[in-house]
């Protein structure tokens, strides 16, 4: 007996549904490589910051992968998660600049955001401050209405600064003054007024208010 041919389209149909299933295969394979590889785990919050620095003085943070909303703060170890000394934004920064508190104790940095509507504490770090110090320099005697070369040395906060009143003056009083934050040296101009004067590194740091941490007699002639 003659074997009858297969129709054209019968080995068309065949070759169709070998391809299908090949494909088939080929997907199920990469899938399952896919899935056999192991997921990374989220990056975790991290802190980077000293542990122990000088009351009143700058302390830089950097912050690796903060949650959106999330802030530093500064408190007392014992403070609840919505109390704080000084609290800053963080925003898109990964790095940020906190005042210190004026003086010297153990404290906590912490990092929080808002949880169920409330401050929680995501990281904390211990943290030491030392006794506020500072040194001044300037000539002691200086011709009135003189410009005269002065120097000062602190703890170097953002509302530091450096300032020429006459003595017995209250620790807020102002006059000839620079910002050892943007410069430890500058260039002052005396008063017209011959007399006894007193350079002060005046300090102002949270907690401890203004505090003058250095004299030095200066005599305008």
């Amino acid at each position: 007996m003659t074997a009858r041919p297969w129709p054209a389209r019968a080995f068309a149909l065949r070759a169709a549904l070998a391809g299908l299933a090949a494909a088939w295969l080929s997907v199920g394979l990469a899938s399952t490589s896919v899935q056999g590889q192991p997921r990374r785990a989220p990056e975790l919050p991290a802190l980077s910051a000293s542990r122990q620095a000088m009351a009143g003085a700058p302390l830089t943070v950097g912050v690796r992968s903060a949650p959106p909303g999330a802030r530093l703060a500064i408190a007392r170890p014992d403070d609840p998660a919505d109390k704080a000394i000084v609290v800053v934004e963080l925003g898109p920064r990964s790095m940020a600049s906190l005042p210190l508190p004026g003086l010297a104790g153990a404290y906590e940095l912490r990092l929080t955001a808002d949880r169920g509507g409330a401050p929680a504490i995501l990281l904390r770090q211990p943290l030491s401050t030392t006794e506020p110090s500072a040194t001044v320099a300037a000539p002691a005697r200086i011709r009135r209405g003189a410009s005269f070369a002065v120097r000062g040395i602190g703890p170097n906060g953002e509302r530091d600064r450096v300032v020429l009143v006459p003595p017995g003056s209250p620790a807020e009083a102002t006059g000839p003054l620079f910002y050892p934050h943007e410069n430890i040296e500058a260039t002052l101009e005396a008063p017209d007024q011959p007399g006894a004067y007193e350079l002060r590194y005046v300090m102002e740091a949270p907690l401890s208010g203004v505090l003058v941490l250095a004299r030095q007699a200066v005599t305008i002639e």
